[in-house]
């Protein structure tokens, strides 16, 4: 009896095959309206994200603003943007994982693009239809916020005073390694298989895992970790300023995206160990 219900445990998890990587190009994409939809949710999602966001930052200010003679303890503080940003990020991709994927970021695009997880027609797509969301997001902040939005720094991520760029840098590919990873993990297909209530959880830690970075790295770069949320903040607010530092914004997320990718697919699945594995096994190779 108890052998039976072992052997029955031991069969409990569903079974698990790798997917096949994503084709490096696929042009049978364009061809299919689920592409097209799937470029409407990312466009729209990453609106809404720096709309609500950018918003939160430029309320923040004014409401501390000494100018003004208001309390320098009130609005919601840097725990509230944090949790703007987290929690957009939670509601958005819980909105658009089963439609796009729900990146939201092209540093999460550049990640999974690394770990063939989607092709290159599909990263390149995702990338512009998330920055062209971003710009549309922040021009409507300053649509209706117009008299704040300059006033108030308009949301633009910069070095704050104090840091080096290399801080600067450090802190842009480590937050962005720290949600990449996260994604990785949060969707792993193997994980899925074994764990049910894993899908449905994914996209908690990935708005914990953005709402932490944020409280970290808020007083160093206003943190960016999302190259899309930065260029559609620079793009409006078009300050010298903000254009200046816009590199950190680009360079650190994607390399911190390459190391997440690598580190996850090649350490942690030990994608390495197996293609090692696979060549020694092969004779003809």
């Amino acid at each position: 009896m108890a052998k039976d219900i072992a052997e029955q445990g031991s069969f409990s998890a569903k079974d698990y095959h790798d997917p096949p990587p994503a084709p490096l190009f696929d042009a049978v994409e364009l061809t299919k309206w689920s592409f097209y939809r799937a470029l409407i949710a990312e466009f729209i999602a990453t609106l809404l994200f720096l709309y609500i966001t950018v918003l939160t930052v430029i309320g923040y200010k004014s409401q501390t603003d000494h100018a003004l003679n208001a309390d320098a303890c009130g609005g919601v503080g840097i725990l509230g943007i944090a949790w703007a940003f987290g929690g957009m990020i939670f509601v958005l991709v819980y909105c658009t994982a089963g439609i796009s994927g729900g990146h939201i970021n092209p540093a999460v695009t550049f990640g999974l693009f690394l770990a063939r997880k989607v092709s290159l027609v599909r990263a390149v797509m995702y990338m512009v239809a998330q920055c062209l969301g971003a710009i549309s997001g922040v021009a409507l902040v300053k649509a209706f916020q117009k008299s704040f939005y300059k006033r108030y720094g308009g949301g633009a991520n910069t070095l704050a005073d104090g840091y080096s760029t290399g801080t600067g840098l450090a802190a842009e590919i480590i937050g962005t390694f720290v949600l990449v990873y996260t994604v990785f993990s949060a969707t792993d297909p193997k994980r899925n298989a074994r764990d049910s209530h894993v899908p449905v959880l994914a996209p908690l830690p990935i708005g914990f895992a953005v709402f932490m970075v944020h409280l970290a790295t808020i007083p160093i770069t206003g943190t960016g970790i999302n190259p899309a949320r930065s260029l559609g903040a620079a793009v409006i607010y078009n300050q010298d300023k903000a254009w200046d530092d816009q590199w950190i914004f680009w360079v650190g997320p994607f390399i911190g995206a390459a190391i997440a990718a690598f580190y996850h697919q090649f350490i942690l699945r030990a994608g390495a160990a197996k293609a090692l594995g696979s060549f020694r096994s092969n004779p003809s190779v």
